[in-house]
């Protein structure tokens, strides 16, 4: 919901809920920062829906609001009064996003004129409740004029009195939770300003008018987000029920209400996704396939790279522990059924993770790729065990393994960094954004890349490929066509005679957006596609139709970005 408010003011955000450390499978995806910061999942959808940058800074947790009011009492700046949660945690809340609020998080530099502040939970959690108190207190210090509550509320549809014959989705509309919210809400100080409802169907005009009466907002502040063909048509629906408009009013911001062209762009991407009808399969081959949010930048990544194409990607998700040979005596039928997966997709995705379970099920799925010769991408732990298995399979070293998984192998093609203490889990690891050489300048990832001399990915793991072996590799057609600075970090790999056959040590799909599709993927979606020969001999151009993709050629979204701020500054001039 709220990133996709963002989207059409296109400002700022800031968010205040715990952090994700816990494995994939129960929190979902860890999301890196540029500077390192390990975040919960949903700063991936601020930055994707909003096209920025953020800092860990931009993730309040409560640890953190803790660890630094503690941290100012230990050097005496409290002077020895007793330290509670009412004033000393509320403060720091608050001054913690005063802070923030300023700090650019455009490449333009400028002070962002809206900070979007997601306090999450559910109203009357008990871990809420400090932040709630905080904003109760700063909606006074701000002045009604600059602050905006938004409540966010489910309206759930029940079946009439003959379930077999009316589905739930032609059921009553009831308002009742949200009444309760809000009586909850109010109750703690903080009144909403906009109601929004999620709900399955478009709301009735009379459950509307109820929830107005009883929520003491006008109809106008009820906004109605039902269930839409793509997450792509959320702005579109809050554009077109006056959200823009109502902020414009209440916040006194100064921009012109006709929509603009960005707007119009991201119509048009969601159009698309809406109209495709050639379908493109990826087999996702990974260790925590049972909760899609485990890769939820990848399959993002993979979406906007198929959207740039015209393709309706779908994603097939095998457990790689399903490929291994133990699985066919214990469990023949998803042993087979795997198997048949990987087959019949039209490429090989091996995303990152940690940990021995299912390597060899992966490896044994890239081999595959390598000589069927299909499109594959191997993403961090992905790439890492490419370079095992050639070594193994190619090179003829049968016992070639990470140290992560077999500290005693002869053959340790894949080591642990110089920097990372094997006795300590907790930040070790080579963490945020780091530049990355491109030396070869017929490399493949070099053309996906329009011709850079150097990239600037984020990073996160802990171990690296040996560079002691390299020579080996590459005398086989196993080239490393991507370095650190120092040139000692193996970063990129690409294989001979192999239509697309390219590994990773950086995580692109941190920096995927829908309308600039992450290079590794957009070239995996081309490759599968049957389209990646014809995109580069067109000199990696898309066709003139492709108008929203920033692969097409035509104006992209950061220059409308700038034109648009340019012609505000020209008219307050």
């Amino acid at each position: 919901m709220l990133p996709a408010l963002g989207r059409i003011c296109r400002n700022y955000l800031l968010k205040s809920q715990q952090s994700s450390r816990f494995t994939p499978a129960q929190g979902g995806e860890v999301f890196v920062l540029d500077d390192g910061g390990e975040v919960d999942l949903d700063l991936g959808n601020y930055e994707r829906f909003l096209d920025i940058r953020l800092t860990r800074d931009n993730n309040i947790t409560t640890g953190k609001i803790y660890q630094s009011v503690i941290n100012k009492e230990r050097k005496g700046d409290y002077l020895g009064k007793t330290v509670q949660v009412v004033p000393h945690i509320t403060d720091a809340i608050q001054e913690w996003v005063v802070r923030q609020a300023r700090i650019p998080v455009d490449t333009d530099g400028a002070e962002p004129e809206v900070c979007v502040i997601e306090l999450g939970g559910t109203v009357g959690d008990i871990e809420s409740m400090p932040f709630i108190e905080a904003f109760r207190q700063f909606q006074f210090k701000a002045k009604r004029e600059n602050f905006c509550n938004i409540h966010v509320s489910l309206v759930p549809q029940v079946p009439g009195n003959a379930p077999l014959i009316q589905p739930s989705t032609t059921g009553e509309q009831k308002t009742k939770p949200t009444q309760n919210s809000v009586r909850e809400l109010r109750g703690l100080g903080l009144s909403p300003d906009l109601i929004v409802c999620r709900c399955t169907t478009p709301m009735e005009k009379s459950v509307k008018e109820k929830i107005s009466m009883f929520c003491h907002v006008e109809p106008e502040q009820v906004i109605c987000v039902y269930d839409v063909c793509s997450l792509y048509r959320v702005p579109l629906l809050l554009e077109a029920d006056g959200v823009v408009g109502y902020f414009k009013d209440r916040l006194n911001l100064e921009f012109e209400a006709k929509p603009r062209r960005l707007l119009n762009k991201w119509k048009d991407m969601a159009d698309r996704y809406d109209r495709t009808l050639e379908n493109c399969s990826i087999a996702l081959v990974g260790k925590y396939t049972k909760l899609s949010d485990s890769y939820a930048s990848v399959i993002k990544a993979l979406e906007h790279s198929a959207l740039a194409i015209n393709q309706k990607l779908e994603v097939k998700y095998i457990d790689s522990a399903d490929l291994e040979p133990c699985r066919q005596q214990e469990q023949p039928v998803k042993y087979h059924e795997a198997w048949q997966n990987l087959c019949s997709s039209n490429g090989v995705l091996v995303p990152g993770g940690f940990g021995f379970r299912g390597t060899e099920g992966k490896i044994l799925a890239i081999g595959w790729a390598r000589r069927q010769k299909k499109p594959f991408l191997g993403v961090c732990l992905g790439m890492q065990l490419a370079v095992v298995e050639f070594a193994r399979n190619v090179l003829n070293w049968p016992d070639a393994n990470s140290t992560e998984f077999n500290p005693d192998t002869n053959h340790p093609v894949v080591i642990d960094m110089p920097e990372h203490n094997p006795g300590d889990m907790g930040g070790t690891m080579r963490l945020g954004k780091r530049k990355t050489i491109l030396k070869e300048k017929n490399s493949l990832t070099r053309k996906l890349y329009k011709n850079c001399d150097y990239i600037e990915e984020r990073h996160r793991h802990r171990y690296e490929v040996n560079p002691e072996m390299r020579n080996n590799f590459e005398e086989k057609g196993f080239r490393f066509v991507g370095q650190d600075v120092e040139g000692e970090r193996m970063e990129i790999i690409e294989l001979d005679e192999h239509p697309y056959f390219v590994g990773v040590q950086y995580h692109p799909e941190f920096t995927s957006r829908p309308m600039k599709p992450s290079p590794p993927y957009f070239g995996l979606m081309l490759a599968a596609s049957g389209k990646l020969q014809r995109y580069l001999e067109k000199g990696c151009r898309l066709s003139p139709r492709d108008t929203y993709s920033d692969q097409s050629g035509s104006s992209s979204p950061d220059s409308e970005i700038v034109d648009l701020k340019l012609s505000a500054i020209l008219q307050q001039e």
